[in-house]
């Protein structure tokens, strides 16, 4: 799948979970349970105990769109790919990590605040640019400042997102938003709380495509 496919389901999307549990059997069980409520998109993120197993495991699957976040450096990117990751995401700007992604045709996210990091994120090869923190740099407003100096650039705001802002973030320029706590809500999966993992996904499909 080439990059600009990747970009085109990524936007489809509109809302990818970022998967960050304590265990694998938490994070194989909040994406089952988010698949069921309608999404196909996921990060799972190197902080998850045998996180590059899980992506090779849930990668198997060819209506799933598996993507490895947090990566380290570009073995990890390598093993991640190899296990069957599309798309590749740090927080920050690392150039070790582009070449690793074209060689494999995965998309390459990397992280920045401020439009010198977006310029650096871009030259370092980044095809999406991961605004992290997304709430805490000033939410939509911020994205569409950006937006207005970098009218080309990809954008995927993360970390702190309500439901209720999803359209905010949109409408401000991003192409789709990354959500952890608000879907990947760990107590309710330690519970087998199904229903509120669902639930708060409906909530959330609704108000991405509203």
């Amino acid at each position: 799948m080439a990059q600009h496919d990747l970009l085109e389901r990524l936007s489809r999307a509109r809302v990818v979970p970022v998967v960050r549990t304590h265990s694998a059997v938490h994070a194989a069980t909040a994406v089952q349970w988010l698949r069921e409520a309608g999404l196909g998109v996921f990060e799972i993120t190197m902080t998850i105990p045998g996180a590059v197993e899980l992506i090779r495991d849930l990668a198997a699957d060819p209506a799933l769109l598996i993507g490895a976040g947090t990566v380290p450096d570009a073995s990890t990117a390598q093993a991640c790919l190899a296990a069957g990751a599309k798309f590749v995401v740090a927080p920050w700007v690392d150039l070790s990590l582009a070449p690793p992604c074209r060689a494999a045709g995965a998309l390459l996210m990397l992280g920045a605040m401020t439009p010198t990091e977006v310029r650096a994120a871009r030259s370092a090869g980044a095809d999406a640019v991961k605004i992290f923190p997304a709430a805490s740099l000033g939410g939509p407003a911020h994205v569409k400042a950006l937006r207005s100096v970098f009218p080309e650039v990809n954008f995927c705001p993360t970390g702190g997102i309500e439901p209720t802002q999803i359209g905010a973030y949109l409408a401000a320029g991003a192409l789709f938003v990354g959500m952890g706590g608000a879907l990947v809500h760990e107590p309710h999966i330690a519970a087998g709380d199904r229903a509120a993992i669902t639930d708060a996904a409906h909530r959330i499909l609704a108000a991405a495509l509203a």
